[in-house]
């Protein structure tokens, strides 16, 4: 498909894609997922077209194609989810691309993605959140590989971490401060406090760590010094849920999930959790509060007596 674009256009997107990752500091796979997505939608028209597509003609396409577009998409099968994804991606580089060329485009930069159900975070509960920090160490070959496992969880639920943000962190960053400067998506930074059993669980791992921290070096390290791999920890967390009968949901993420839905129930403020999450959109935060919604009902249903 890529052949049937033409020179000028694919030339467009790749300047596109680059002013992504130098002015808006997009993560590389947001990018990358960004060209793809390009790549189909600007091989499409020269095939909807009968021939390959000019920089003028890209820069305000008419919505007839944009509609025939995703009912293409749709009809080989693409979710409605990814569908909104494409779309998202689609107005951004017509938005640049009419701005550059003169053009108006404000007819296709209006039109709506496909509707989608969002799904919802599935945290775990606050005992099962602990029973996987006390236990997450057991089946360890060493203690301390237990001491790493157990400091890594405690890190994504104690801080609200991703799990690509606790293994980024370096031995520079030990002894953990109280408050944490964490480079997250896009290269995004913000504060996150630190909990003291964290950084007791990190400075209990790196007394048992026996290769040497260097401060350029990765803070957590598999089983031969190099950087620790996250599959190992998502194994980890696997062999620990099916011990304490927790569902498939509970992964490393879910760790993270639980950090926000149970500082919301405890009262915490949205905008706060969001800074400390590192969500660009605050209705990415607001999904959390769907979940302690559908908890209220749920404990609801069962306990009222006339449920």
């Amino acid at each position: 498909m890529t052949l049937a674009i033409s020179p000028a256009a694919r030339a467009a997107l790749e300047e596109w894609l680059g002013h992504l990752r130098a002015l808006d500091g997009r993560a590389e796979k947001t990018v990358a997922a960004y060209g793809t997505d390009l790549r189909g939608w600007l091989a499409f028209l020269a095939e909807h077209r009968g021939g390959t597509e000019g920089v003028k003609g890209l820069a305000d396409p008419p919505v007839a194609d944009l509609r025939a577009w995703m009912t293409h998409e749709r009809e080989r099968g693409v979710s409605a989810r990814s569908l909104a994804r494409s779309l998202s991606a689609v107005k951004g580089f017509t938005r640049w691309l009419s701005d550059r060329q003169g053009a108006e485009a404000t007819a296709l930069l209006s039109s709506r993605a496909p509707r989608f159900r969002r799904k919802l975070p599935r945290p775990l509960s606050i005992e099962g959140a602990s029973d996987v920090l006390e236990t997450v160490g057991d089946d360890a070959r060493t203690p301390w590989i237990a001491a790493r496992d157990t400091a890594v969880v405690t890190l994504l639920y104690g801080c609200g971490l991703r799990i690509s943000e606790a293994l980024g962190l370096t031995g520079a960053d030990h002894p953990l401060p109280e408050v944490l400067r964490i480079r997250g998506k896009g290269g995004k930074e913000r504060l996150v406090p630190v909990l003291p059993v964290a950084r007791q669980a990190v400075a209990r791992y790196l007394v048992l760590c026996p290769f040497e921290t260097a401060p350029a070096g990765p803070l957590f390290r598999g089983a031969r010094g190099g950087p620790l791999n996250p599959r190992l920890i998502a194994a980890a967390m696997e062999r620990t849920r099916n011990r304490l009968g927790l569902p498939a949901s509970a992964t490393p993420h879910a760790l993270r999930h639980s950090f926000a839905t149970h500082l919301l129930a405890a009262g915490g403020d949205l905008r706060a959790i969001q800074e400390l999450l590192g969500h660009a959109s605050l209705s990415t935060t607001q999904t959390y509060t769907a979940v302690d919604a559908a908890r209220l009902m749920e404990v609801y249903e069962k306990a009222h007596p006339r449920a």
